[in-house]
C-alpha cells in the first residue's frame, strides 16, 4: 500500500512538471483571449462544471467537546460552604459542534485534500460527493502551517479526480471557478478572476502565508473546496475570506496548487509531515524609501533584519543589511513569497539565490535543508521540584525555534506542558524560560541545574508571545 502511494504520488509530481513545460510551448496570445464577439461573451462554464464539479466533495464533522466544572471547583472556601456543588464530584459536560466545509478529490483511491481548520480537530469525518454517496473519512496527514489536511475515504475506490495546474503559471486577470459547500446549502459554483497574486490572508496569513486571491464568492463552508481554471484543473485550495460580516465581499483566497501538491506528495509518501527548508532569517517587505536608500531602482526584495549564527544563507555571507531578491529567476517579494518558494521546493533541492549585498548584486548556490538540531533538542520533566513540579521542558535549538514558530534568536527552554503545579505557578506551554535567578539558561541541563541550587523566591525570566517578562515562584 505504501509504495502504491509513493508511485501515485511521483505520478502527481510528473504530471505537474508536464503540465508547466506544456504551458510554456503554448504561445500567450494562443492561450488567452479577451472575447472579441457577443457569441463569445455569452458563452457558458457549464462544460468546466461538469468536468471539476464531480471531484468536489462536502464535508461534515463533528468534534466532542468537554466543558468542565467552574472556576471555583476545588476551592476550599466553596466547597464549605456549598458543598459538593463546585466540589470533585460535578461531572464534567460534554457538547458536540458540528462543522462543514468542502473538499477535493486528488486520487481515485479516496485521497481528499481539505484545510486543516475544517477537519484537523475532527473526531468524525462524513464526507458526501457530488453524487449523493456518503463516506466516512479519516485524516491521514495534516498541516497547520499551510491550512491543509489530506483524508482517505473508507472503502471508497475509482472516484473522479482534478488535475491539478502548476500555479506559477497564474496570471491576475485569468478567470476562475470557486467550488465548494457554501453555508451547507449544497455544491455551489461561483465565478470571478484571479485578483491578486501572493496575498497574505488576514488570520491565515503566517510565515508561509502565499495565497492566490480571487472575487469569485467565497462563503464559510467553501473551505477546503477547489479554485479551478477554465480547463477544469485545479489552481487552489479555498481557505479564507476577508469580511467584516462573515460573508463574502468578493475578497478570497486559496492556497496555491504547487504548496498543495507537495502536501499531497507527502501524505502519500507516509511522512508525518511537510518537511520545511530552513533559511534561519527573519526580514520583512522592502519598502519605497528602504529601497532609495539601498539604491534600488524600485521597491523589491527581502532586507534581512536577523540571521542565525546557523543559517545556511550566513555561510554564504549575508548579513543583516542584505537583500534576497529572488531563487532561481523568481522574484519575491516579501517574508511570505519566500518561505512559499522553498517550501514548494523542499528539502534537497539545490538552488539558485540572488541578493543585494553591499550594493552588489551576487548570486549563489544554495542547497536547501531543514533547521540543525545544535544543540541536541533535550527533552526533561520536572518531578519533586516543589511549585514547578511537572514542567515539561526541551532546550531551544533552530529545528524547536521553526517548529514552535519561536523568535529566530529565542534561546533557553521551551515549555512543551505546564501540568500541575507548573501551571498553577504561571507558565504555559509555549513559554520560553531564559533565565533562572537573573542566571542565562542554554537548556535543560542548566534548568535543572539552577533550580537545584535556588532557594526560596525563584523568578524566572519567560518569553511569551513575542514578549518578555517575569514570574516570581514562590516556596
Amino acid at each position: 500500500m505504501l509504495m502504491r502511494r509513493i508511485m501515485r504520488a511521483r505520478e502527481i509530481g510528473k504530471a505537474i512538471v508536464l503540465a508547466a513545460s506544456l504551458t510554456a510551448l503554448v504561445p500567450p496570445a494562443a492561450a488567452q483571449q479577451v472575447p472579441q464577439t457577443r457569441e463569445e461573451i455569452t458563452l457558458s462554464f457549464a462544460p468546466v462544471v461538469r468536468k471539476a464539479a464531480p471531484a468536489v466533495v462536502n464535508i461534515y464533522t463533528r468534534k466532542v467537546v468537554t466543558q468542565r466544572p467552574g472556576r471555583f471547583a476545588g476551592d476550599p472556601f466553596f466547597e464549605r460552604f456549598f458543598g459538593d456543588f463546585f466540589g470533585q464530584q460535578v461531572p464534567e459536560r460534554r457538547r458536540i459542534e458540528n462543522s462543514l466545509g468542502s473538499g477535493v478529490i486528488v486520487d481515485a483511491e479516496g485521497i481528499v485534500v481539505s484545510n486543516h481548520h475544517v477537519v484537523g480537530d475532527a473526531d468524525e469525518i462524513t464526507v458526501i460527493l457530488h453524487d449523493r454517496r456518503e463516506f466516512e473519512a479519516r485524516v491521514i496527514f495534516t498541516d497547520e502551517a499551510a491550512d491543509l489536511a489530506v483524508l482517505e475515504l473508507d472503502g471508497a475506490e475509482d472516484l473522479p479526480t482534478l488535475e491539478l495546474r502548476d500555479s506559477d503559471t497564474l496570471e491576475v486577470g485569468d478567470l476562475v471557478l470557486a467550488i465548494g459547500n457554501p453555508f451547507g446549502v449544497g455544491q455551489t459554483v461561483t465565478s470571478g478572476i484571479i485578483s491578486g497574486l501572493a496575498r497574505s490572508a488576514g488570520r491565515a496569513a503566517t510565515r508561509q502565508g502565499y495565497f492566490i486571491q480571487t472575487d469569485a464568492a467565497i462563503n464559510p463552508g467553501n473551505s477546503g473546496g477547489a479554485l479551478v481554471d477554465m480547463k477544469g484543473r485545479l489552481v487552489g485550495v479555498n481557505t479564507a475570506i476577508l469580511s467584516r460580516t462573515g460573508g463574502s465581499i468578493g475578497i478570497g483566497f486559496a492556497v496555491p496548487a504547487n504548496l498543495v501538491a507537495r502536501v499531497i506528495d507527502a501524505a502519500l509518501s507516509g511522512a508525518e509531515g511537510l518537511a520545511r527548508p530552513w533559511l534561519g532569517i527573519a526580514g520583512r517587505e522592502v519598502t519605497g524609501d528602504l529601497a532609495e536608500a539601498l539604491g534600488l531602482g524600485v521597491p523589491s526584495g527581502v532586507l534581512v533584519e536577523q540571521i542565525h549564527p546557523e543559517s545556511p544563507l550566513a555561510e554564504l555571507g549575508l548579513i543583516p543589511g542584505d537583500v534576497i531578491l529572488g531563487i532561481d529567476g523568481v522574484a519575491v517579494n516579501s517574508p511570505g513569497e519566500l518561505d512559499f518558494r522553498t517550501a514548494t521546493l523542499g528539502i534537497g533541492q539545490s538552488v539558485t539565490i540572488s541578493y543585494l549585498s553591499r550594493g552588489v548584486e551576487r548570486e549563489a548556490r544554495l542547497r536547501l535543508a531543514a533547521a540543525p538540531e545544535t544543540p541536541p533538542r533535550e527533552r526533561m520533566v520536572l518531578e519533586r521540584a516543589g511549585r514547578l513540579t511537572g514542567l515539561d521542558v526541551v532546550t531551544v535549538n533552530p529545528g524547536v525555534i521553526a517548529e514552535a514558530r519561536l523568535p529566530l534568536m529565542a534561546s533557553g527552554v521551551l515549555v512543551m506542558d505546564a501540568a500541575g503545579p507548573s501551571g498553577r505557578a504561571g507558565l504555559r506551554r509555549g513559554d520560553v524560560i531564559r533565565a533562572v535567578n537573573g542566571r542565562e539558561i542554554a537548556g535543560t541541563a542548566d534548568l535543572g541545574a539552577a533550580l537545584g541550587n535556588a532557594r526560596g523566591e525563584i523568578v524566572l525570566e519567560v518569553l511569551r508571545g513575542g514578549r518578555r517578562g517575569n514570574i516570581t515562584v514562590r516556596g
